[in-house]
């Protein structure tokens, strides 16, 4: 037990587990920060986080420099999440849970994309992601979050305009 699996609570993992991306933050040996958006994640059952390296030299190159990171998942219609923030290393083949790792990926995934490491974060420390309006506006839902959401990025609109241009095949 690595002590990692009790900071990866149910609802923690919930996001992790829904989310269709997450961003990862790193620093660069010169101290420029570098956030990048990744879609192939998943979390182990030691309470890991394992990332699909699939087109991020610039992160790659980071950890290598310095092993502190920050990853995010935010729902973005609920306007909550996580930052988890720890230590990440660069898993290769022949490194020990290489293996392991890219076949829970693929598994995941499947294998559209090329894996060409896997960067394996430890967490450190979990905290909340919640956006101001839950504090600004206390009697606010999820369901009233969502709602605004839904307006706001016009995902309902969008849905209708697609449906509208979706050939009839019957």
């Amino acid at each position: 037990m690595t002590g990692n699996e009790e900071m990866i609570t149910e609802d923690v993992a919930n996001y992790v587990e829904s989310s269709v991306l997450c961003w990862l933050a790193t620093v660069s040996e010169d101290g420029v920060p570098n956030v990048s958006p990744k879609e192939a994640f998943l979390l182990d059952d030691n309470g890991r986080i394992l990332v699909a390296n699939i087109a991020s030299p610039e992160t790659v190159r980071n950890i290598r420099h310095s092993c502190k990171v920050c990853l995010s998942f935010v729902n973005v219609f609920i306007q909550k999440g996580y930052k988890i923030t720890g230590d990440a290393r660069i898993l290769t083949e022949g490194d020990a849970g290489y293996a392991e790792g890219l076949a829970k990926l693929v598994s995941k995934i499947g294998d559209t994309f090329s894996i060409l490491s896997i960067i394996e974060i430890q967490p450190s420390q979990v905290d909340p992601i919640v956006a101001p309006s839950y504090r600004i506006f206390p009697d606010s839902t999820e369901v009233d979050r969502i709602g605004e959401s839904l307006d706001s990025y016009a995902v309902k609109h969008y849905q209708d305009q697609a449906a509208r241009e979706e050939p009839d095949t019957r």
